[in-house]
């Protein structure tokens, strides 16, 4: 059983305490969920305009004046230019405006509230933009990069990212703490073939069984096993220099902060601006999004979020190399304290320096306690 930290407060005092601090995590805990939910909308949401006539101009005007600052525009001279950019996830979707239809195109696979949200501004538009236009019907809306059939709602694909994050904290404790691997680079061996392996088996489920990643099993394979690996490198890491502590500091930061602002149910642009930016800065964000490209979008917009993946992963070898230096240099100096209490003999002798030295005495031969030190930094290795 872990030590009570409220053991020298009497009862009512621990009882007390726990009254404020537990609906104060709890409450907390909501609110980073459903905070960023209950501030959805677009912000500076990439979207092309497709088209160079007056019907264009006016469809430019009418955003501007409708959704201020909710559209980042992007000018596209044909429908292929925009249909390649939305495979490169360069936008979300696009107007194409004509003199005798509106059609909006959108890409479901990059965040179907996102798809949604174009097509009820487009149905906005076709009446506002160009009242002779027909209203936009199931045949103007034409979906570029669709989701899985067997997901495509997008439903699974959001439902997997909370246990991938809980997955990654699982495997820190696993690594880390309970079997504790030493010295750091086989932690760190054995944290990244976990990841691996633990990959195999999250993409057999999510594209086998459930069909929610339909993209190259090799892509969405090592797309599931860095976001793995940055995730529970980084946990360990903390366990490293905190102890069982950084764990929970870990699990917090994952779990409570970077899975609700990853934004994998939306899209970064349709939260508050500093949640969605911080959100791809974290592991869960940006693995999410590595996850979309590399199952829909064949990798395209990748680079990014391989980049804070990557940086995770070696902050998180850091501090396990880091929290492993130091823990041997204490198991190395708890050693030199034991062997000079149990030596048979004990004397302090003057240095030249005016300090004393401690000595063992063993076979009548002093050996000064400072040679005992190099040997045994020689012998601590991480």
């Amino acid at each position: 059983m872990p030590r009570n930290p409220l053991i020298k407060h009497p009862p009512w005092r621990q009882l007390l305490i726990l009254s404020v601090l537990a609906p104060l995590v709890v409450s907390l805990a909501v609110l980073m969920f459903t905070w960023p939910a209950a501030r959805t909308g677009a912000r500076s949401l990439p979207v092309g305009i497709v088209g160079t006539g007056a019907a264009t101009q006016q469809t430019v005007r009418t955003l501007a004046t409708v959704a201020p600052g909710a559209f980042e525009l992007h000018l596209y001279a044909d429908d292929a230019a925009a249909r390649s950019a939305i495979s490169d996830r360069e936008v979300y979707g696009a107007f194409e405006i004509s003199s005798r239809r509106f059609t909006v195109l959108t890409a479901s696979a990059a965040g179907p509230a996102v798809a949604q949200l174009l097509t009820t501004t487009a149905e906005r538009l076709s009446t506002k933009a160009e009242p002779s236009l027909p209203p936009v019907a199931g045949s103007a809306v034409q979906d570029v990069v669709a989701t899985s059939g067997d997901d495509p709602r997008g439903a699974i694909f959001t439902a997997a990212m909370t246990p991938l994050v809980l997955g990654g904290v699982i495997l820190a404790v696993l690594v880390a703490v309970l079997v504790g691997f030493r010295p750091a680079w086989r932690e760190v061996v054995a944290l990244a073939l976990v990841s691996a392996i633990t990959g195999v088996g999250v993409h057999l489920v999510a594209q086998d069984y459930v069909g929610a990643l339909p993209g190259g099993r090799i892509e969405t394979w090592a797309a599931l096993s860095l976001m793995l690996f940055a995730i529970s490198s980084f946990v360990a890491g903390l366990a490293a220099l905190l102890g069982p502590g950084g764990v929970a500091v870990g699990a917090i930061g994952m779990v409570f902060v970077g899975n609700p602002f990853s934004a994998v149910s939306s899209a970064p642009e349709l939260m508050p601006t500093a949640v969605g930016e911080l959100g791809q800065l974290m592991p869960p964000g940006a693995g999410a999004n590595l996850l979309r490209s590399a199952a829909y979008f064949d990798g395209h917009g990748a680079a990014q979020h391989v980049v804070v993946l990557v940086v995770w992963s070696l902050l998180g070898i850091a501090a396990i190399v880091a929290g492993h230096r130091r823990s041997a240099r204490r198991q190395a100096a708890r050693h030199r304290t034991d062997l000079v209490a149990d030596g048979p003999f004990r004397e302090s002798v003057p240095a030249e320096s005016g300090s004393s030295v401690d000595c063992h005495s063993e076979g009548g031969h002093p050996v000064e306690v400072g040679e005992d030190r190099r040997e045994f930094a020689e012998e601590a290795t991480v």
